[in-house]
């Protein structure tokens, strides 16, 4: 009979779990974070009330991220990469519109999933960005001049009509979030004790086709 070590398969299944478990852990903490960074700013916030709202001990909010400034740049970090991911779709060769619109559809699904982030990040910038300005003026800033030299080169060859590529990210950015960080004014103005899904659609359609009657890439 030939016998087979299994200790190298336990070893790496244990890793995994491991793995998983960290992730599933991380998840719940940063989620929490959003939520209570949002409410009380960083100041306000405490790592005690993080550990609650995660339904973790607070040791473990320690072990993952080390110090309440070390979450609250995790939390902003992540959020920015998040609304950047989507832009991955704006190349050279890709379809304006579709790229345009894709782009403005993920960030209104990530106001609606996760308003508690961006209103983290919003307070950020209205404090004047202390943990962001560096990222901003040198990562951001880049990542936008690459997307302004893709849509300088549409506008070129006639693709889209003339427009400023570096307001209009700006214009994306404040008519997406807005939805998430004046959430209460918009609920206030249309009457609704929150927005809902139906109210994210309609605001979703809204900004995609203004955006896009802009840039001349919708037939009125």
């Amino acid at each position: 009979m030939i016998s087979f070590s299994t200790s190298k398969s336990t070893d790496a299944t244990e890793e995994a779990s491991k793995g998983q478990i960290r992730q599933a852990n991380e998840a719940l903490i940063l989620a929490a974070a959003e939520r209570v960074f949002a409410g009380a700013g960083f100041g306000g916030a405490t790592m005690a009330a993080i550990a609650e709202a995660s339904g973790l001990p607070k040791a473990n909010l320690h072990y993952y991220f080390g110090s309440k400034q070390e979450l609250y740049r995790t939390v902003l970090a992540r959020t920015l990469e998040d609304w950047l991911v989507p832009t991955n779709g704006i190349t050279p060769k890709a379809d304006p519109k579709a790229a345009i619109e894709q782009y403005i559809r993920a960030k209104m699904a990530l106001s609606a999933q996760r308003p508690h982030a961006s209103k983290v990040f919003a307070n950020e910038l209205l404090h004047g960005a202390p943990m962001l300005k560096t990222l901003l003026g040198t990562e951001l800033r880049q990542l936008v001049m690459v997307k302004v030299a893709v849509i300088n080169d549409w506008i070129g060859t006639g693709r889209m009509a003339p427009v400023d590529p570096v307001h209009l990210f700006f214009t994306i950015w404040a008519a997406t979030q807005t939805y998430a960080d004046f959430d209460v004014q918009v609920s206030a103005v249309l009457g609704r004790p929150q927005l809902s899904a139906q109210d994210y659609a309609r605001a979703t359609e809204h900004v995609v086709s203004l955006i896009l009657r802009g840039c001349g890439l919708l037939d009125s």
